[in-house]
């Protein structure tokens, strides 16, 4: 599907935890270059897609989207009745516990192209522990974080309880 290895595993690991990825041809109505959310689906056209650490931010987005709601999303995502300053920390944290599962170097997903210029700040604060979104996270039951994790004896973010909220 893909020819990209980072890519094509990325794609794999979504598809596997239920968000479909097609690849496919897009034009320029992309929010991110190759990336473009249709009906709760990632469309991505491999030759115009400049990171792909970018899918895993927006399957964040997707994934952290009600059930009922997901299959509606298209273009940028917009939940309903949702502050989506929160919806972004959540899919931002979704998206490192991703990178942390998958293995992968924080920078492919806070890449020197994105996240306003605050890539490296974002990287130090999420590789010293700090964790921002991690308790949004755990409000909708998608991992735990401090003492709830403990008093449950299950690990803590950025390990994920499950990867798609109901």
């Amino acid at each position: 599907m893909f020819q990209n290895p980072l890519t094509k595993r990325i794609a794999e690991f979504l598809t596997a935890i239920g968000i479909p990825v097609v690849a496919t041809q897009l034009g320029d109505e992309c929010f991110l270059p190759g990336i473009r959310i249709e009906t709760g689906k990632l469309l991505v056209d491999e030759t115009k897609l400049k990171y792909p650490g970018d899918l895993l931010h927006e399957a964040g987005h997707l994934a952290v989207a009600p059930g009922e709601v997901r299959p509606g999303l298209t273009g940028e995502v917009v939940i309903p009745d949702a502050d989506m300053n929160v919806v972004e920390v959540q899919a931002t944290a979704w998206a490192y516990a991703a990178i942390r599962h998958l293995d992968l170097d924080p920078s492919v997903l806070f890449h020197e192209g994105g996240y306003r210029g605050m890539s490296q700040g974002l990287i130090l604060t999420y590789g010293v522990g700090v964790y921002p979104g991690a308790n949004r996270l755990q409000e909708i039951s998608m991992t735990a974080v401090g003492e709830m994790a403990r008093k449950s004896g299950i690990p803590p973010y950025p390990h994920m309880l499950k990867w798609i909220r109901d």
